[in-house]
């Protein structure tokens, strides 16, 4: 296989600017802003603090409003398109939580009318808008998530698995994001003056922007620009500030340069991150001298016209970049009036023309995510993208919470007949843990955390994993529940700025990467009931950037919360017990050679809704009937409680096509019902493999020897998924 092109063949975009790309045009050339005082919620201050809110009208459904963004963008960027994408991946941090907002502020306790609340089901509803069969990821990686987003759809095509890839982000305005930014004493009260000496802060704003990505050798007559390069990194520094030096964001911008093949000096324009906070501005401003030097090309900063608009501002900056190059036009420094000369920047305060070939454009977020992206013309020699087909992934350690315990308990447990559903009491999980992270940290965060130290002294490795990769299908629901209660309770005056930092999906994740200093790659999927995985598939894609000896963790957890649970999970609704848990793997790259670890990977993840086909698919996808039958030795689904009519079935129809007569672990009904429980059947299943025997509860009744072969771990119901633990 031959290196490809990643090429932009469709945008679109939607931004308290305009509505679509022909405003957006327009306004980035009049220099004009979309930041104005609040309008979408009522507020207990009498003066509204000045966000960037949309107030044009725009389609809408009977969904939440960032499912109504994400969409109106989506569908301006596929209007030329001939199918559906093959798959879609977008960065979201809100979901559905204005709407729920607004449900718990009246009491509503009817878990239908927060169907929507999951971070996840803004792209699992274009995936049915669109008809989308293929993978569906959703990044909540704080502020760089839009980016993160458009880094993992290139490296799914670049690995050759789809042909056509929607990526983006969205986010709408909340009270979540509204009061917590401004209980941290980061919202400007006159707007955002990126650079500006006298910057005070940051203005709040919502939006959505979608890219259409295809690959191939050679532009095709829709190709609008080429994505060059992306990097990441992890400043592993602070929960929410950022490296004092910029060292992330130079290790995120040096990482995209060289995957780009270019130097810093080919550089003709960086769109910056640049939010008018004072620290943010310092820290990239030092990393842009670090890298440019006094050779700098020109920048600005369009967050003083757009606002933030938090996981959706990566995926908006990245479709202005493509704007600007076709229009040849660098905008506008909205906001900056007097340039901090402390910075050592000169950010380009009125619309310039100027011929642009290549943009570096920047996002950094919470938790220490960086992200920077490289766009080229199509007209531009460019190298293309290795190839870098998904590999096996070695496991080199694993561990899993459930409530019986740790990975020995629980599979104790199990060899005796009984059920390890359950709550873990707090002080079990923190065992691990120091008295100053007990301290801080709340249940999910402390679930996340254990596991990874678990999980790593598992593996007798000496070196720390350097990246980290977190699944989970509701985030810290503790931190989010308790930021909301207290705002609601003192009719939104009182808010809590700890809780804020930690109710962000990522922040599980971040906690993990300064503990271990993983200053890799930091991202968290959500989607509900198969995040984790997206999650080792994500890793898989990013293993192709991995040096030989380098490892990573990919960790899935979710925690149960008695009053948020039952509203959000349909399947938690419906069960009679309470459960959550997880489950870590610290895994390496599998060389050609063979690996003494066990193997795991992804090898399927399609959208069951109206897709007839889908469980044959699965079988052809594993190699067919007689394949299956002799590579493993048990077959361990997921099926969610909300969906069991529709698992059943499925499941019923596999063993029915393949003829499978091994042991079958229907692992959620002795693990309990949260969203991650398939990372922890992912753990289970090594440690099953590692023991070459399954016990007899799970045998059938009788114990049944592996002799060499596998586990399949598969999820049904919504999506049909299949992880493959191979020995």
């Amino acid at each position: 296989m031959t290196g490809l092109h990643i090429y932009i063949t469709g945008m679109g975009i939607i931004s308290p600017v305009g509505n679509g790309l022909d405003q957006t045009r327009a306004a980035i050339k009049q220099s004009k802003s979309g930041i104005q005082p609040l309008t979408l919620f009522p507020v207990a201050q009498s003066d509204p603090l000045p966000v960037g809110e949309i107030t044009e009208s725009f389609d809408t459904g009977d969904v939440p409003r960032t499912h109504n963004l994400a969409l109106v963008a989506a569908r301006e960027a596929t209007v030329g398109a001939q199918r559906s994408p093959d798959a879609i991946v977008i960065g979201v941090t809100t979901g559905g939580i204005l709407t729920t907002e607004e449900n718990l502020k009246d009491g509503y306790t009817d878990p239908q009318l927060f169907a929507h609340h999951s971070v996840g089901s803004v792209a699992e509803h274009l995936a049915g808008q669109l008809d989308c069969k293929g993978p569906v990821i959703t990044v909540s990686t704080a502020c760089s998530s839009g980016t993160v987003a458009i880094k993992i759809a290139v490296d799914l095509l670049n690995n050759g698995r789809v042909k056509s890839v929607l990526a983006g982000g969205a986010d709408s305005l909340c009270r979540l994001t509204y009061y917590g930014f401004n209980a941290l004493q980061l919202i400007d009260p006159n707007g955002a003056h990126p650079f500006d000496k006298n910057r005070n802060g940051m203005s709040v704003s919502e939006g959505a922007a979608m890219l259409l990505l295809e690959s191939g050798t050679q532009p095709p007559e829709s190709a609008i620009a080429k994505v060059l390069g992306v990097g990441l990194s992890c400043d592993a520094y602070h929960p929410a500030a950022p490296h004092p030096e910029g060292a992330g964001g130079i290790a995120a911008m040096r990482t995209a340069i060289k995957e780009a093949g270019i130097s810093h000096s080919d550089i003709d324009y960086i769109n910056l991150h640049g939010t008018g906070t004072f620290h943010n501005d310092l820290s990239e401003a030092r990393a842009i001298n670090t890298i440019f030097g006094g050779a700098k090309p020109p920048l600005s900063s369009v967050k003083g016209a757009f606002g933030h608009s938090l996981a959706a501002a990566g995926a908006i900056e990245t479709v202005v970049s493509a704007l600007c190059m076709q229009d040849r036009l660098i905008p506008a420094n909205k906001g900056c009036e007097v340039p901090d000369p402390d910075l050592n920047l000169d950010p380009v305060l009125k619309p310039s023309a100027a011929e642009l070939r290549t943009v570096l454009s920047n996002s950094f977020g919470f938790g220490g995510n960086n992200a920077a992206i490289i766009l080229g013309s199509t007209a531009k020699d460019s190298r293309p993208f290795t190839p870098t087909p998904t590999a096996d992934l070695a496991v080199a350690g694993c561990a899993c919470l459930t409530g019986s315990g740790d990975a020995g308990q629980t599979l104790d447990a199990l060899s005796r007949g009984q059920d390890c559903r359950g709550i873990l009491p707090d002080g079990k999980i923190s065992q691990k843990l120091s008295p100053n992270a007990v301290r801080r940290l709340k249940r999910l965060p402390r679930m996340g955390l254990s596991l990874a130290i678990a999980a790593y002294e598992d593996s007798g490795l000496s070196d720390a994993p350097s990246s980290v990769i977190f699944g989970t299908g509701w985030g810290p629901l503790s931190e989010t529940y308790d930021f909301l209660q207290k705002l609601l309770e003192s009719s939104e005056e009182l808010t809590s700025p700890t809780n804020f930092v930690g109710s962000v999906h990522n922040s599980p994740a971040g906690q993990i990467a300064i503990h271990f200093q993983s200053t890799g790659a930091n991202i968290t999927t959500v989607g509900d009931d198969y995040s984790f995985e997206q999650a080792l598939m994500t890793a898989a894609l990013l293993s192709g950037g991995m040096a030989d000896d380098d490892t990573m963790f990919v960790i899935g957890a979710d925690e149960h919360h008695e009053r948020l649970s039952h509203l959000f999970d349909r399947s938690v609704s419906l069960d009679t017990g309470r459960s959550d848990g997880g489950g870590a793997l610290c895994i390496k790259k599998s060389g050609a050679d063979p690996c003494p670890w066990i193997r795991i990977r992804v090898s399927f993840f399609e959208r069951a809704e109206s897709n007839l086909q889908v469980v044959s698919s699965l079988v052809s996808q594993l190699g067919g009937e007689e394949a299956i039958r002799e590579k493993y030795g048990l077959v361990m689904p997921g099926i969610p409680l909300a969906y069991r009519n529709t698992g059943e079935k499925q499941l019923k129809d596999f063993l029915s096509r393949t003829g499978f007569v091994n042991p079958v672990f229907d692992y959620r009904k002795l693990t309990g019902e949260y969203a991650s429980a398939s990372a922890t059947a992912a753990a289970l299943a090594v440690r099953l493999i590692q023991k070459g025997i399954i016990p007899e509860p799970l045998g059938g009744g009788k114990p049944c020897r592996l002799e060499g072969r596998g586990a399949l771990v598969i999820g049904l119901g919504r999506y049909v998924t299949a992880m493959e633990v191979l020995p």
